[in-house]
């Protein structure tokens, strides 16, 4: 197991930090900068809504990289974090948790694939087609990947904000007790 730890700070209460290109009154209103415990089905509804009703911004600002995968910030509040990924043909993660978070994504294009397991449970597949979403709590790791001939884009949220994610092997690595939250002082 490795871990990637963000080392950017999370904003105060109430503040919001968004993309130089989304800086827009909806994207502040759905992201609540007042709003701290996301549940998934918010997170959910989060990301629906994001690639819903801002799609053309979106395609806007997604670029596809034929290297690696491609990225950008959306939004971070003191309770979530929103990003926007894109995926060439092959592209994927290796197995990971997100530390305790909960999480969710929504299907802006394309299709993704997401091999997911629960602690001591089994490894399970889903396809997530154009315009679907998936909320999930703190105990689910997952390895998400673009296994069709086309391009791909997503839409990300995780709360709390900015928690280590932890990658595995493979998701039989996942420990048998779920990551447990941490709270922030």
């Amino acid at each position: 197991m490795s871990e990637y730890t963000p080392t950017a700070p999370v904003p105060a209460l109430g503040d919001a930090e968004v993309h130089p290109e989304l800086d827009i009154p909806l994207l502040r209103d759905l992201i609540r900068p007042d709003h701290l415990n996301w549940s998934p089905r918010e997170l959910r509804d989060l990301t629906g809504l994001v690639a819903s009703e801002l799609t053309s911004e979106l395609m806007n600002i997604v670029r596809i990289d034929e290297q690696q995968r491609w990225w950008a910030k959306l939004g971070l509040t003191a309770g979530v974090e929103l990003w926007l990924l894109s995926w060439a043909p092959g592209q994927g993660t290796p197995a990971h948790d997100h530390g305790g978070a909960s999480g969710s994504f929504s299907v802006l294009f394309g299709a993704l694939r997401e091999d997911y397991r629960y602690a001591a449970g089994p490894v399970r597949t889903k396809h997530h087609d154009l315009g679907t979403g998936i909320g999930f709590g703190p105990g689910r790791a997952h390895q998400v990947t673009n296994v069709s001939s086309v391009n791909s884009a997503s839409v990300h949220a995780y709360s709390p904000p900015l928690l280590p994610v932890r990658y595995y092997a493979d998701l039989a690595e996942v420990p048998a007790v779920p990551p447990q939250r941490n709270e922030v002082v």
